[in-house]
């Protein structure tokens, strides 16, 4: 351990800072979060003097004592690059500047040899495909096989889980589509060979077939053939091109996938576009009028906004890359690169004239008929979204994005087509979140009432498990009707006695819900929402998990009784409503914030953190807390991955000075969900930063990955 000591300068003031040196850069950075409330992911840290960058534990041995902060979005300007720099800049523009000439040039004398009709070939078949969207029966049977309000009540929650309670429509418009593509992944089907239709077991394909009537008309001009490994029978695989035909089978490959999914876009009134790559792949854009652009959607990799998924992830040499829509048809390629150079010396089909005029009569087709009202704002999108194209080309990558393979298909072909990659979409500039979870210690503090009520009536152990059930199972039952107008009756639980008298202990679970316990003027008992929908909907998971947790917390209590009210059964002050930081993060479902939000179905995975990553959680307006005991819990899935050592540490100011709370080793988890409490057995003081250094998963050997299903940090009192 080497301590040093360095002055930060920032902005005009001063800052002192104390580093371990073994608790390595990431740690660092945050200190200089806590001291300058800078983000990681926005510092630039350089030599006070020198104007040396630091990145690393390695430049920081060079650097004396004094330190020069840099917020990325302050307006204090960089230092100025060295002679060297500017060569070096300026040697790689004209590089490319002659690569894209030599392109060019090649281009003009191979294109000559060939003809426009190839490209047109090629393009014209999707534009009749598209045309198919617009069709009102087509949209209104996608718009069926959709459960609506179910994902109008998932992205509204996505948005109170932001705290964003109060969303304008845009917000509501770009959450909602991004649902339908969660939707549309898990609804619809990969096919790499189709199951025997007749006994169910793997098919092996035989080549191609002539296509049927019925096949031919919903646009299947090509039918696969496949014989069963087990019984003799053949199995088709019509190539369907009608999405009217998808919306039933719910199967394909990526063709199918669009080609379903912008319908589906379509249908729900987004505008939207088929992209055709030229290297073999199909997916959608739509319009988002809250990001103002046009986005990226992959529905068979549900993956959005990450257009350089294929040259980045995949490894794709692209070349074309051709949006098309009602309006018109675009080359859209400059926003799926950043090698512009080398895509244009690709581009062979035809000269970029040649391109810019074939593009231009087909999309004067499309418009034919268009009101010039209807015109001025299109070609007034073309121009913004033409300067954004030329943009993307120069701006600079997000090196802390980990982009992945390809993930639709079977191993075996993704790696023929050399576009495996490596599994993750992560972040390691993972940016500070804020955990909108009061809720969850609300529905914590609202069981004690009902458990110091089960020792006031003297119920017995199994009669309080029996009703615990009995509330999950009215929960359940409200869970189940429209998020919009949620209430179901209690009638039926009120004929016993012992729960007619229990239930006025569960009022403060039922303000926690923001649901009430109504009489109806003919007498029938209800519970029904009180408050805002979207808060019942964000609670009662947390309620319904936290149930379980208490019957199997009660059903293996050895002190039933007075002598119960402790961690696990009893959860009390836990801290709640401060912001998080990580090593790094999943995208976008292993976010820091899902360690924090009360509910099983969420986790934060650490795509790198086997071998060692942490989390800083900053307590809310910085105020001071004694921790007395945590909770950390498994997640779904993958035993592997469950943090096995680590150290809990304090610091009451804001991430200066550190002292340990609590260190374990050789942890394991039995059970997925299983949660373990610890209590800090150190001396404790108040603290007002919170960090977990994990330091090994259960095995090592297996997985580069850490994912923690849940933390509850407790308090002395809150």
């Amino acid at each position: 351990m080497v301590a040093r000591r360095f002055q930060v300068v920032h902005n005009d003031s001063d800052f002192d800072l104390h580093y371990d040196t073994d608790d390595g850069f990431e740690v660092f950075q945050f200190q200089l979060y806590s001291l300058t409330s800078i983000p990681p992911h926005q510092q630039k840290i350089y030599g006070a003097k020198q104007d040396t960058p630091v990145v690393t534990d390695s430049d920081l041995i060079a650097i004396s004592d004094k330190l020069r902060l840099v917020s990325v979005n302050d307006s204090e300007p960089e230092p100025a690059p060295s002679t060297a720099d500017l060569l070096k800049s300026d040697e790689e523009l004209a590089r490319r500047l002659q690569a894209e000439e030599e392109a060019l040039m090649f281009q003009q004398y191979v294109a000559s040899q060939n003809s426009s009709h190839e490209f047109e070939n090629r393009v014209l078949p999707y534009v009749s495909q598209v045309s198919m969207y617009e069709d009102a029966t087509r949209q209104e049977a996608a718009r069926k096989s959709v459960p609506v309000e179910e994902l109008e009540e998932k992205a509204l929650v996505s948005l109170a889980k932001e705290g964003k309670f109060k969303s304008s429509k845009t917000e509501q418009d770009h959450t909602f589509l991004l649902q339908l593509l969660f939707w549309f992944k898990q609804s619809f089907r990969w096919v790499n060979s189709p199951s025997c239709h007749d006994c169910g077991n793997v098919t092996v394909g035989q080549g191609m077939i002539a296509p049927l009537p019925l096949e031919i008309r919903y646009g299947a001009s090509r039918v696969e053939l496949y014989g069963c490994t087990v019984c003799p029978k053949k199995t088709r695989f019509p190539r369907y091109n009608d999405p009217i035909k998808l919306v039933e089978t719910r199967e394909g490959r990526c063709g199918e996938w669009a080609n379903c999914f912008t319908l589906y876009c379509r249908a729900f009134g987004y505008e939207s576009r088929l992209i055709l790559d030229f290297t073999d792949h199909v997916w959608t854009e739509c319009f988002s009028q809250f990001l103002g652009r046009w986005m990226h959607l992959d529905p068979c990799e549900g993956i959005y906004d990450k257009p350089l998924l294929y040259e980045k992830g995949w490894g794709k040499k692209l070349n074309y890359v051709v949006a098309i829509a009602k309006d018109g048809v675009y080359d859209v390629t400059k926003r799926y690169t950043r090698k512009w150079h080398e895509v244009l010396s690709r581009r062979t089909m035809l000269t970029e004239p040649s391109l810019s005029s074939v593009l231009s009569n087909i999309t004067k087709q499309s418009r034919r008929g268009f009101s010039s009202q209807l015109l001025a704002i299109i070609e007034a999108r073309d121009i913004e979204e033409n300067k954004e194209l030329e943009r993307s080309l120069h701006a600079e990558d997000d090196e802390s994005l980990s982009l992945p393979g390809r993930r639709s298909g079977n191993e075996e072909w993704r790696k023929s087509r050399l576009e495996f990659g490596s599994d993750k979409l992560c972040s390691s500039a993972c940016p500070v979140r804020f955990c909108i979870d009061e809720h969850v210690t609300r529905i914590y503090n609202a069981f004690c009432p009902v458990l110091y009520q089960f020792v006031g009536e003297e119920l017995t152990k199994s009669e309080a498990v029996d009703v615990l059930r009995i509330t999950k199972g009215i929960l359940l039952d409200l869970r189940n009707t429209p998020y919009k107008t949620r209430r179901t009756s209690i009638d039926s639980v009120l004929n016993n006695p012992k729960i007619k008298k229990l239930l006025p202990s569960f009022d403060d679970l039922l303000v926690a819900l923001s649901v009430e316990k109504k009489v109806n003027t003919d007498g029938r008992v209800e519970i029904c929402l009180v408050g805002d929908p979207v808060a019942t909907s964000l609670a009662l998971p947390v309620a319904l998990d936290a149930l379980d947790d208490l019957i199997y917390n009660l059903n293996k209590c050895e002190n039933y009784g007075k002598d119960m009210f402790l961690l696990p059964l009893l959860k009390l002050n836990r801290i709640h409503s401060g912001s998080a930081i990580a090593s790094s993060e999943e995208l976008p479902f292993g976010i820091i914030t899902s360690a924090f939000d009360g509910t099983r179905i969420s986790k934060w995975e650490e795509p790198n953190g086997a071998k060692g990553c942490w989390i800083v959680y900053r307590t809310f307006d910085n105020k001071k807390f004694e921790l007395v005991a945590y909770e950390l819990m498994s997640a779904n899935d993958a035993p592997e991955r469950d943090p096995m050592d680590w150290i809990l540490e304090g610091s009451s100011d804001e991430g200066i000075s550190w002292q340990v709370l609590d260190k374990q080793t050789s942890q394991f988890f039995e059970d997925r969900f299983q949660r373990r409490t610890y209590t800090i057995s150190s001396a404790s003081f108040p603290c007002n930063v919170f960090r977990f250094r994990f330091l090994a998963v259960s095995d090592i050997q297996s997985t580069s990955r850490l994912q923690i299903g849940s933390i509850d940090l407790y308090a002395k009192s809150i």
